[in-house]
């Protein structure tokens, strides 16, 4: 009897080799790659379109375009962050740390969907049905034309589809999925692919809605081939620390609506509840009066947030100074320091510092680098900031202060919140168009601006 052949594949990227190797050649991550048998050539899976039938070259000026309908859930965050609602036919992605919440948030976004008179199949293949029920009851979801179905055989679940007919699926979670003709193990690139491939023609032909959990690795990327993300609609990461209870759903792909949205969430005993002012809540434990603290207007896709951003300068007692951040870019902070002791005159090398975006959030953009500037001279001079001043600017390396986008929401959000004051850069001429309340103080360099907060 002739030996059948096999193949080894890369488990991160999806590279097949006809021998073992201890580190990828495409990607360079060791002990990744996995003996699979080949998948047979004559598949016809891969020959069928997602409408199911043949289809031809259009002109684009035949082709019918009609507005997609979305159906909107209770929960004001997730419609925002899916774009204004589920469309149908859609296939989304959620990705996540373990515990962090993902299967709560789809258990109640579940049942709204369900109240609403649609069906929902909740499939499982990391809990038994009583598992759902259990956890259902703590939530109180218990209502609707819910149904669960604990199963990881990919023609099973294709059958209760065709049986139920639900308008929504979700797939908890697509590494427990399989595919009965692909010999390889659960959870595998060629399971991983296929499966999805098999819910994107179930969803676009049968206009259903389905949303697929996803394992992340330790880095914090979707687990299995990056292929994965480029196949499905809508790419969700569902974020946040252990230590506190606000959980952030943010938008990395979005084929119905804008990229880097987030929507805001709390954690508590019977499931997640809508934060409606981030803002407010990220800024309503900040002590008056301390010295290092600066407050920050940062835009989280098209919604402004008020965060508060601390820091320790202290004297280091070793030879080289420490840097430490914690929801800041480390590189961004070491810059910011190199420009204030060059353009500012702050000597900071023998300096330990310590910085953090309060409230576990987590701030990379270009507008934050003025409020880090001030709240680390505040620190090192011993001044605490105008409690009612907040500061928005992108710092250069010759210490000017550059302009920044979407000035008019964060002047907007600053004055909503009833601050007073806000410093801008200089170059945002549209400022001088404004109709504020709010005093905007217009700084071209970081020199001036450290100059008119601690005057003293």
């Amino acid at each position: 009897m002739a030996k059948r052949k096999t193949q080894f594949v890369c488990q991160n990227c999806g590279y097949t080799s006809p021998k073992y190797l201890g580190r990828c050649p495409n990607c360079g991550e060791w002990n990744t790659l996995v003996e699979e048998m080949p998948e047979e050539k004559n598949d016809s899976r891969s020959r069928v379109s997602l409408t199911g039938e043949a289809s031809r070259p259009l002109a684009l000026n035949q082709v019918a375009v009609q507005k997609e309908p979305r159906v909107k859930t209770e929960m004001l965050e997730f419609n925002r962050v899916l774009g204004g609602g589920v469309v149908p036919g859609s296939l989304v992605l959620i990705g996540g740390d373990p515990g962090i919440g993902k299967s709560t948030l789809l258990l109640q976004m579940s049942q709204q969907l369900s109240l609403l008179g649609d069906k929902v199949l909740y499939v499982s293949g990391e809990e038994s049905a009583f598992q759902i029920k259990l956890r259902a009851e703590r939530l109180g979801v218990d209502e609707g034309n819910f149904y669960v179905y604990a199963e990881t055989d990919m023609d099973r679940i294709q059958q209760a589809i065709q049986d139920i007919q639900p308008q929504y699926v979700i797939i908890d979670s697509i590494q427990t999925m399989m595919q009965p003709e692909i010999t390889s193990a659960a959870g595998s690139v060629s399971q991983v692919r296929e499966t999805t491939a098999e819910l994107l023609k179930i969803a676009k032909t049968n206009q259903i809605a389905i949303f697929i959990v996803g394992h992340v690795t330790k880095e914090g990327s979707i687990a299995g081939p990056r292929m994965l993300e480029h196949m499905v609609d809508t790419v969700l990461y569902f974020e946040g620390d252990r230590h506190h209870t606000y959980r952030i759903l943010r938008a990395v792909k979005n084929r119905f609506g804008s990229t880097n949205e987030i929507g805001i969430f709390e954690m508590k005993d019977r499931g997640l509840s809508e934060v409606a002012n981030p803002s407010e809540a990220f800024l309503e434990e900040r002590l008056p009066g301390s010295t290092g603290s600066s407050i920050v207007v940062a835009m989280e896709g098209t919604r402004p947030i008020l965060a508060e951003i601390q820091a320790l300068v202290t004297p280091t007692m070793f030879g080289n100074a420490k840097r430490t951040t914690t929801g800041l870019d480390y590189n961004r902070v070491a810059l910011i320091m190199a420009v204030l002791e060059k353009r500012a005159g702050l000597m900071l090398q023998n300096q330990d510092a310590f910085l953090k975006a309060a409230g576990g959030v987590k701030l990379n953009e270009p507008a934050i680098d003025l409020a880090i500037a001030v709240s680390i001279a505040s620190s090192y001079k011993e001044q605490g900031t105008d409690p009612r001043a907040c500061f928005v600017g992108e710092i250069g390396l010759t210490g000017e202060i550059r302009r920044v986008s979407r000035i008019e929401q964060r002047i907007g959000e600053a004055e909503k919140l009833g601050f007073t004051k806000i410093f801008v850069p200089k170059n945002n001429v549209e400022t001088s168009e404004m109709n504020h309340k709010i005093q905007i103080t217009e700084v071209a360099t970081l020199a001036e601006t450290l100059r008119q907060c601690f005057q003293k």
